[in-house]
């Protein structure tokens, strides 16, 4: 990932908490056929490593995890984005000479990945995963609410994932190369979105 000085990111607490915060990331893996890529819900061990451990499933049909791959796996983890106005710019109304852009949060998480079909160590990925979504809602859901068998039967269908971190690329574009002006117009501008998204992308523009 191509990431200017101004915008690479190098707080782990917060590349941690987006990894945290995605709902879907994409595990990409290089292979002799070339690029894999399946995008699945991962979790984060932060107790695993120094950066932690991320762990998911796939469908045993998916020929991902039967192709050996080349190198280290990559996971990419999208955070809060928004398009940027160049209405917003000051420049607008002096010279014209403004462009579009993107603010937008990303991290790049690598290491050597492996894919297991352990039914203790699967359950277990189920479960944490679940609780995890699951956590929020007024009644849970629990993979203890379905019968047994049928749990055991699922867990066939799948793979698990498991990737330890060795190194990140994290990039947090969020108007840092703009002026302290620009960079309160769009913080305002977003601010001023009914879109929820567009909100937790003003939240992170310093001004």
């Amino acid at each position: 990932m191509y990431i200017p000085p101004a915008f690479r990111e190098t707080d782990l607490p917060f590349i941690q908490e987006t990894m945290r915060a995605a709902g879907l990331a994409n595990l990409v893996t290089a292979t002799a056929n070339g690029l894999v890529c399946t995008p699945l819900p991962l979790f984060l061990d932060e107790r695993e490593g120094d950066m932690g451990t991320l762990y998911g499933h796939v469908a045993k049909a998916n020929p991902q995890w039967r192709a050996p791959p080349v190198g280290e796996a990559m996971a990419i983890f999208m955070g809060p984005d928004a398009y940027v106005s160049p209405s917003w710019y000051a420049g607008k109304s002096l010279d014209g000479k403004v462009v579009p852009t993107w603010n937008y949060v990303a991290v790049h998480a690598y290491g050597p990945v492996e894919f297991f079909e352990n039914a203790d160590r699967l359950l277990d990925v189920v479960m944490r995963l679940t609780d995890r979504h699951e956590a929020s809602r007024p009644r849970p859901w629990a993979v203890s609410d379905a019968p047994p068998e049928f749990i055991q039967a699922q867990l066939r269908g799948i793979v698990g994932v498991r990737l330890p971190i060795t190194r990140i690329d994290a990039k947090r574009k969020m108007s840092q190369n703009r002026n302290p002006k620009d960079r309160a117009n769009v913080k305002a501008g977003l601010s001023e979105s009914s879109d929820a998204g567009e909100h937790q992308v003003a939240a992170l523009i310093a001004e």
